[in-house]
């Protein structure tokens, strides 16, 4: 029998960047097929051109034995490939039905939408894999994880027998990532094929039948997680020996850089989201802030970095009262902030890199005289920062929004990193990063609170908060349900209180939540 998926000597070109080099891979009937690579690796470009969204300069893709030319999305939903974008692509106010149905609607006698087959069809299809979801939910009230299942019952709605998940797990909680494992397993009894592009190399080792590494381009090798391990993956894709575990010197804490006191602060629906919260932060210490996504952390670094103002309570910052300060007044006492979502709130997505490497400071000398910003200067800045950071880019004049996550990342970690700094906030730092980048990552911010730094890390990957914090605060439901040494705290006791339970109790007086977080 013939591989369901064969793609052959696959070759695509961009101005200056080779993203495939003659690729080959194979997918076999009912299998989960792990592809693994750094970011701007060529994963994506691969998959892109599977779907149709790219045309390969050279290389055949034969479906079933038979090649097949797909020139479209459409082309490649009628050969039976789907796929679920790492950026979902629902509409939120409609229902699930009507997502499901767009572009392949079914019409009764009149022209009319006949949404009750079409739920009743996506019933069925939620029953037999597992997938969980009510038809008539409106989708801006689903948690990330029911969105994902969402998309998944869009390609067996489609009839899809392919499906590929981009970084399927990147903003899933640990729970919803378990759900989404169970589910990969449910296609995959009933006949589907899965690949799998991911960077989280114990995911790869659980749940691949096989694993192919892409480095630069090309194919650098394929194995089974019974012939690896984490080290070898990461060593495979990196080109190099990866430190999976960070050495670090004992904290030495120093003068309160950071105060919070009786913090309450109001989601954009205006519920509770941070519910009276107090704690500090001082020079040369990582405090890490562990918790499910959507307990609070979002709106906490709003308003530490000035970005949504508090109810109640107050934030000091060297021992100034910054509860109402600007982000610019914030980030001038010396305040570094790399923020949850690199796109929305990180970077000028269609400025150049040069131009993103200085939002913080562009207007000051010498990168301004007066009203006129010195672009030379500025490029010739960003460069050294680029060759400081292992930025990859082909230029400085590259915009943003063309670069890998891992490097959109690199210019944001580059910017607010490279002056002198008194306190860096940190959100989901290495979501969505590849092991080099996140080793990068973890190595500068380590190097900051060395250097004197308060560090306020905020990230729902607990084997992050536990390798770089020095003290961990717990939340849960808008509270801090606790403060533990990082040293001697174990994952099961952390995973407990992010779970709301203490032992086997749950922990009392949980902050009132919207209906859009339920789920946490």
């Amino acid at each position: 029998m013939p591989p369901v998926l064969e793609l052959r000597n696959i070759t695509k070109r961009f101005p200056g960047v080779l993203a495939n080099d003659r690729i080959d891979l194979t997918l076999n009937r009912g299998e989960i097929h792990a592809l693994l690579g750094e970011n701007g690796a060529g994963k994506s470009t691969l998959m892109n051109i599977l779907y149709g969204l790219y045309q390969p300069d050279e290389g055949e893709i034969f479906i079933n034995g038979e090649q097949a030319r797909i020139n479209s999305p459409t082309d490649a939903i009628h050969a039976g490939v789907g796929m679920v974008h790492q950026h979902f692509m629902l509409i939120p106010v409609f229902t699930v039905t009507e997502n499901v149905m767009l572009g392949s609607e079914s019409i009764k006698v009149g022209g009319v939408l006949d949404r009750k087959t079409a739920a009743e069809r996506i019933r069925e299809i939620s029953s037999a894999y597992g997938l969980a979801v009510n038809p008539d939910d409106y989708v801006r009230d689903l948690p990330v994880g029911g969105q994902q299942r969402v998309e998944i019952i869009k390609l067996l709605y489609r009839e899809a027998d392919i499906l590929i998940l981009d970084e399927p797990t990147a903003v899933l909680t640990p729970q919803e990532a378990d759900e989404l494992f169970k589910i990969m397993h449910s296609l995959t009894e009933r006949g589907k094929s899965i690949i799998f592009i991911t960077h989280k190399l114990r995911e790869v080792l659980d749940i691949a039948d096989r694993i192919t590494v892409i480095r630069r381009g090309q194919v650098v090798g394929s194995t089974t997680p019974k012939q690896a391990d984490q080290n070898k993956l990461a060593s495979m894709m990196v080109g190099r020996e990866v430190d999976l575990k960070l050495e670090k010197k004992a904290a030495k804490p120093g003068a309160v850089v950071l105060e919070v006191e009786n913090l309450k602060i109001a989601d954009d629906r205006n519920q509770i989201a941070v519910d009276g919260i107090s704690f500090q932060v001082h020079a040369g210490e990582v405090l890490g802030v562990a918790g499910v996504q959507g307990n609070g952390q979002t709106e906490l670094v709003e308003a530490v970095t000035g970005l949504r103002n508090a109810l109640e309570g107050h934030i000091h910052l060297l021992g100034e009262d910054t509860t109402q300060a600007s982000p610019r007044h914030i980030t001038e006492l010396g305040t570094a902030h790399i923020p949850e979502d690199r796109q929305r709130d990180g970077l000028v997505l269609n400025f150049p890199v040069a131009d993103n490497l200085v939002l913080n400071t562009y207007y000051k000398q010498p990168y301004s005289q007066g009203l006129i910003m010195q672009h030379e200067l500025i490029a010739e800045t960003a460069k050294t920062r680029v060759e400081n950071f292992d930025i990859r880019t082909p230029s400085v004049e590259t915009s943003a929004g063309s670069l890998s996550g891992g490097n959109q990342q690199k210019v944001i970690v580059a910017r607010e990193l490279s002056r002198p700094l008194k306190l860096v906030v940190a959100s989901q730092p290495t979501r969505g990063l590849d092991v080099g980048s996140i080793e990068y990552i973890h190595g500068r911010l380590v190097a900051s609170r060395d250097e004197g730094a308060a560090v306020l890390l905020v990230s729902s990957e607990l084997d992050e908060i536990m390798q770089l914090s020095d003290r961990i605060a717990v939340m849960y439901r808008g509270k801090i349900v606790d403060v533990l040494p990082a040293k001697g705290a174990s994952k099961e006791q952390i995973g407990l209180l992010m779970a709301g339970l203490s032992g086997q109790k749950t922990l009392k007086n949980p902050a009132k939540r919207g209906k859009s977080r339920k789920d946490a």
